[in-house]
């Protein structure tokens, strides 16, 4: 090979090392935001947008993947959904993007564990007002708030069940899904107070929701949507990598997957964006097995 053969492959060989440091340095991250705004005849006009996050300013915060649920559809869905969630997680761990996991009520099997002593070992960090009079805030349900957000369009009443024959409510969760890997540089907790911490420490300005279920724990638990926004964060939801607890004999009487759009769009027009896990992955979006539509 002669030597101008030589300095071109040495050329190319550095423009993709190039890219892989530029990667694992984190490099930069471009959302696609889809949020909605109210139009003149009262529905949600969509808006949409690119914005360039900082991954090392960024965190993904996975909600209640948990390894077992009361209602067999919603486990099914999770376990569908748990292998896609993961590969998302490596991929934005390659950016630089810091991994909280959130299995509510579980965090005790995770005592002993380095990623667990790391959200517990954060130095405390002061909340603005008025939860930094409240010492409880960091387990507390954040509820719907009327004088934020409208009603959900989804009757959830019933819990949600969708199975032909329903379920009984009740609690086998004991762990997060063995299915999603907690990687050294994770963190584990489910208290609010815990995440705003590591937040604050790591200078993280951005949030992402994704995990289930949308209108219930990613909305409401003390470190997922209402609140990172109640305090200011710039919070963003994967909308491919969530799912709902609706049951479809409830009104508006669509399809499942129909109803957690319909979530998607509230939260879009009330609380935070939305984007594709293609923005962080470069692969299609996940669509659950069961979903025949084709829109995103």
């Amino acid at each position: 090979m002669g030597r101008s053969a030589w300095l071109v492959v040495a050329a190319v060989a550095a423009v993709v090392l190039a890219a892989g440091a530029g990667i694992a340095d984190g490099g930069g991250l471009t959302l696609h935001l889809r949020s909605r705004v109210v139009d003149g005849d009262g529905r949600g006009a969509v808006l949409k947008r690119e914005e360039d996050w900082d991954p090392k300013k960024t965190a993904i915060i996975v909600c209640d993947m948990w390894d077992d649920h009361w209602c067999k559809s919603a486990a099914r869905r999770v376990g569908e959904m748990a292998g896609p969630l993961d590969e998302m997680l490596k991929a934005a761990r390659a950016r630089g993007i810091f991994v909280i996991h959130a299995p509510s009520t579980t965090t005790e099997f995770y005592k002993d564990t380095p990623q667990r002593k790391r959200a517990q070992s954060a130095p405390y960090a002061p909340t603005p007002a008025p939860l930094a009079s409240s010492p409880r805030w960091g387990t507390a349900w954040c509820w719907p708030d009327g004088k934020h957000e409208g009603v959900l369009p989804i009757d959830d009443s019933d819990m949600g069940c969708d199975c032909a024959q329903k379920c009984e409510i009740r609690s086998p969760w004991t762990r997060q899904t063995a299915a999603i890997e907690i990687a050294e540089g994770d963190a584990i907790t489910d208290d609010g107070q815990e995440t705003w911490n590591l937040l604050a420490s790591r200078g993280i300005d951005n949030v992402i929701l994704c995990g289930v279920h949308l209108n219930m724990c990613v909305l409401g638990r003390p470190f997922a949507i209402r609140q990172m926004a109640t305090l200011g964060k710039k919070v963003a939801l994967i909308r491919d990598l969530t799912d709902t607890m609706y049951n479809p004999e409830r009104p508006p009487g669509v399809s499942h997957f129909a109803g957690t759009d319909l979530v998607v769009g509230h939260v879009e027009r009330y609380w935070c964006p939305s984007f594709l896990s293609t923005d962080i992955t470069g692969k299609p979006r996940f669509r659950f097995a069961g979903d025949r539509r084709t829109e995103d």
